[in-house]
């Protein structure tokens, strides 16, 4: 049974807050209604015919991202520029268009339903919000374009908008009421309306045919309550107050909204309106509208099955709409435990908290988000009236040449693309269906668990407020660093951040720290001041080691400053019920953010994990998540596969993946550079398995063509127009038979676009492969190597030897045995470390593997031997620095093919760090991990050596560029 057919059984109508052009042209909509009209083919119309949709809501953040984040609307955009349409002028007709068709698609709903249900709702401009005389006569103008009885216009329940709703209402136009937080608002509300009708009726005009409704925001009342709630159960000392305060949290919201139905039922049920109805009027429905779940502790249907009952209407965002129908529990539930919730109310009152007060800020907040929203559209509009203009709207450019075919990969690419449209890919990516990558049971558990990235802009955006409020509140009480600990997925977004944005006036200054190297963590800690430091914690389960040990390392210097008070220099970001949750109270961290659980380390970056430290650095992360929120309209299941930027990008990187093109050669202007890094993991991690894989080279800087095997596909991003010098190489590149990719953004911020593209261009590129995307095997196994060297550590005191094959110059070389055998014995160190080069064949790559310390003199000499490999041997190299890579690419190094040649550097700890509790030290730590990751190595057959520099890294590694260039000269190899 499809639970949203079944709750309108009990009386309750289903809405859905979304809409835009390509739900209705592409035949989803009309499924969700009922009964498809003739020749409607549109998604809206499906949702009307599969899941018995009754209507629709919309608001201007609504429209702002589905016209300026898709391509839903170019061409009638570029029909009414070439008319000569005023930006104004463009925003009406578009959405006037989109408003009249929904109408017409629900009409059949309106007649059966005898005119209760089938409303498409259009909210009048909220620059008005705070004026009376316009919105009446926005209104009615409105009412009269739209021209059909079963639309609503929104008028929103400011102290200036109650009266304009009983004109409106008295004028026979359908209402929708919004932005109802507070009980007393709502008694405002119905009184507009009954008072509007009884105008009406007064002056001999029929009211049965005038609907409204009054739509009651939910959740964001929970997000702003239990905020303050958290703040004070953080501040607490009383073990009491901090359980009655705890038992409050997510409750707030549903039991406001029971009271509401509860005064709703009085009201519509009293003599007064008894009158109206007997001639026909009917009852103002609550609406339960912002019902998705922004708390990952709480049920993604909470404010859905909570708040059942008859005579009321829920309007549900796409990803609580998915939700209800997989997995929703339907029965009465909206009377339930009424005194339960009149004693919360209460409770909350006694705890001090004004639920009115917080009711205005957000109706105030939620005014100003809309109007807002409506500038910012303006201003797109503007914007992509010159981009149409001038053809520079499409931001990605791809020529797929290739020497064997004239039509190069497009053919196969295009193929993808028809199979993603007929399969309908990222319907099922959208509704969590794990049979789109596998049929196992046990990789489909890990996959449904894995998906909650797709919707999490949704729950950032509400949150994105409360983590500005808080960053200012660190700036303010004068802390200066904010140092994030962490690895992989948790510190390679914050990264790209602390090197795009670097350090932004008048907050701290953002450090990451994801390596055990015992000279960068003091070096780390030289750069801090302790004292005025936040430490922010990020581990997804709370049992990653070297969080773990970055946490008892600096909690334990900290402690030694500020004792008991340790943790208000701490923030943890976790998921619920862990480990880390459980210490961080213990150790009454500052804050700590619960991050929805079904979200991946590397698909990470929009959630709490990357967008807390983008907020304590003083990043815009409301402007930031927008252009996620953009980019996810522009990739909806409603956009055709073809029009759809992260379908194509992913049926590239897949399609040409398995022609051969498996090297994701990545090129980036320099203020965005790091991006590689971010994208590096999210690709090879997700990919890097059963044998298959692609592999990610970033940072390889662009060169002659002649370098270049035919394993390669380019893509290069850039900020704005691509560098003169940049684009002529690539030019050059695709001259010789080079697929290229072009990625072009706006600005900086336009990160948020990217990262989400790129999340789902991998999970896209995974269906190509044939691979679960959202599992990382060798990750682990490598793990648990380094677990059990330490458990030898902390038995014998020290780790195993590995076999040394060969010393000199410095350098000492080690292997297995069988690497030995296969190069020889008696060998020069030169000649040992040539012989293992020689090996490499055409497709093959190069990987680096450097456990030491990150500086720019080692980048650069690390830089100049692969770049002598790469020209040498014409084969794809790569870098990078342990641990950080494995977890990144060191997945695909084990589960990928078998095509790489390894060269793992390590070295002398000059000085080494010891961990508070612990046998063993970041020196020793940090052994086990290269010891544990190159037995990984050796157990898959790989070709890999260690090279180990001394005590001396830059002599070190001047000897090995040294031995590198003697070994391989250019056009010798």
């Amino acid at each position: 049974m499809n639970p949203l057919i079944e709750v309108e059984k009990l009386g309750q109508s289903i809405w859905y807050d979304n809409i835009r052009r390509a739900l209705i042209d592409s035949g989803d909509l009309a499924q969700k209604i009922g009964a498809l009209p003739a020749g409607v083919t549109s998604t809206l119309g499906q949702k009307v015919g599969g899941d018995d949709l009754r209507g629709v809501t919309s608001n201007p953040t609504i429209f702002e991202k589905a016209i300026t984040g898709s391509t839903d609307y170019d061409e009638a955009m570029r029909r009414l520029v070439a008319e000569g349409k005023s930006v104004n002028e463009i925003y009406e007709a578009l959405v006037i268009e989109d408003i009249q068709r929904a109408a017409d698609l629900f009409k059949p709903v309106y007649a059966r339903t005898g005119k209760l249900d089938g409303y498409v709702s259009l909210e009048v401009s909220p620059l008005l919000a705070r004026d009376t005389e316009g919105t009446i006569a926005e209104a009615k103008r409105l009412w009269a374009t739209l021209d059909r009885p079963n639309v609503m216009i929104k008028i929103p329940a400011t102290p200036e908008g109650i009266p304009a709703i009983r004109e409106c209402i008295a004028a026979g136009i359908n209402i929708n009421v919004t932005m109802i937080f507070a009980i007393e608002n709502y008694e405002e509300v119905a009184e507009a309306y009954i008072s509007g009708l009884e105008q009406r009726a007064a002056a001999g005009q029929p009211v049965d045919h005038v609907a409204s409704v009054a739509s009651v925001f939910v959740s964001r009342i929970d997000t702003a309550v239990d905020g303050q709630l958290e703040f004070r159960i953080r501040r607490s000392e009383d073990e009491n107050e901090k359980a009655m305060l705890s038992g409050l949290l997510g409750k707030t919201a549903i039991a406001n909204a029971k009271m509401q139905y509860k005064r709703f039922k009085e009201i519509f049920s009293s003599e007064r309106f008894a009158k109206l109805k007997a001639q026909g009027a009917r009852a103002q429905r609550p609406l339960w509208a912002s019902t998705g779940t922004k708390n990952p502790n709480f049920s993604d249907v909470m404010y859905v099955e909570s708040l059942i009952g008859p005579d009321t209407v829920n309007t549900l965002p796409p990803a609580t709409f998915t939700a209800f129908r997989d997995h929703g529990k339907v029965r009465l539930t909206i009377e339930e435990n009424l005194d339960e919730a009149k004693k919360t109310l209460a409770e909350l009152a006694e705890a001090g908290i004004d639920l009115k007060q917080v009711c205005q800020k957000l109706q105030d907040d939620g005014v100003k988000a809309f109007a807002d929203s409506f500038e910012s559209l303006m201003q797109s509009i503007t914007s992509k009236r010159a981009a149409l203009t001038s053809g520079l709207l499409d931001r990605m450019e791809a020529n797929l040449a290739s020497p064997a075919s004239p039509n190069g990969y497009e053919a196969a690419v295009k193929e993808t693309i028809k199979r993603a449209e007929s399969e309908q890919w990222t319907r099922k990516i959208c509704r969590k269906d794990a049979s789109l990558w596998k049929q196992e049971e046990g990789h489909q558990k890990i996959i449904k668990n894995s998906l909650g990235w797709v919707t999490v802009p949704d729950q950032l955006v509400e949150a994105a407020n409360e983590l500005a409020s808080f960053s200012a509140r660190v700036r303010d009480e004068g802390f200066k660093d904010v140092a994030l600990l962490g690895m992989g997925g948790s510190s390679l977004c914050p990264e790209v951040f602390r090197r795009t944005f670097g350090k932004i006036p008048g907050y701290p200054e953002l450090h990451v720290l994801d390596s055990t190297d015992p000279a960068t963590i003091l070096a780390f800690e030289s750069e801090v001041d302790l004292p005025r430091t936040i430490f922010v914690v990020a581990s997804k389960s709370g049992t990653t080691i070297e969080p773990l040990m970055f946490y008892k390392y600096f909690f334990n210097e900290m402690r030694k400053v500020k004792g008991d008070h340790a943790g208000e220099n701490f923030v943890a970001i976790t998921d619920p019920s862990t480990l880390m949750e459980a210490m961080a109270t213990g150790d009454k961290f500052r804050r700590i953010f619960l991050n929805p659980s079904d979200i991946g380390g590397r698909y990470s970056a929009l959630s709490y994990f990357g967008m807390v430290p983008a907020a304590l650095q003083g990043l815009d992360i409301k402007t930031l998540l927008d252009r996620a929120e953009r980019a996810m309209h522009a990739c909806a299941p409603a956009v055709p596969a073809a029009d759809n930027p992260a379908v194509r990008l992913g049926a590239i990187i897949g399609s040409l993946a398995n022609a051969g093109r498996n090297k994701l050669t990545l090129s980036a202007d320099p203020e965005i550079s790091s991006l590689g890094l971010w994208i590096e993991q999210l690709v090879a991690e997700s990919t890097g398995k059963e044998g298959k894989g692609i592999l990610p080279v970033a940072g390889e800087a662009l060169t002659s063509p002649d370098a270049y095997g035919d394993d390669r596909l380019f893509i290069h991003i850039a900020v704005g127009m691509i560098d003169p010098e940049a684009e002529n190489r690539l030019r050059a590149i695709e001259a010789a038979g080079h697929p290229v990719v072009r990625r072009v953004m706006n600005d900086t911020l336009d990160l948020g676009e990217e990262f989400y593209i790129w999340e789902m261009a991998t999970a896209i590129a995974g269906v190509v492969l044939g691979i679960n995307p959202f599992d990382q095997p060798n990750v682990q196994e490598s793990k648990d190597n380094t677990k059990f060297l330490l458990e030898d550590f902390k038995r014998d005191g020290r780790l195993p030897e590995q076999t040394l094959a060969v010393e000199g110059r410095g350098l000492k070389v080690y292997c297995d045995d069988e690497t030995i055998q296969a190069l020889g014995k008696n060998k020069t160190v030169e000649a040992f470390i040539a012989a293992h080069l020689k090996r490499v064949k055409p497709g093959d790559y190069i990987a680096m593997l450097n456990y030491i310390r990150e500086t720019d003199k080692n980048e650069t000499l690390i830089q100049a031997i692969r770049g002598r490999l790469r020209d040498a041997l014409r084969v794809a190299t790569t870098t990078g620095y342990g641990p950080r890579f494995l977890h990144s690419t060191g997945q695909l190094h084990k589960g990928g093919d078998s095509s790489g040649v390894f060269i793992q550097i390590t070295a002398d700890d000059l000085k080494d760090v010891p961990i508070v509790g612990e046998p063993f030290t970041f020196g020793v730590l940090k052994q086990a991990q290269a010891l544990g990751d190159f037995q990984s190595l050796a157990s898959r057959d790989r070709r890999a050596i260690r090279v180990h520099l001394g005590a001396d890294i830059a002599a070190g590694l001047k000897t090995l560029l040294e031995i590198v260039r003697t070994s391989f000269p250019i056009g010798k190899a």
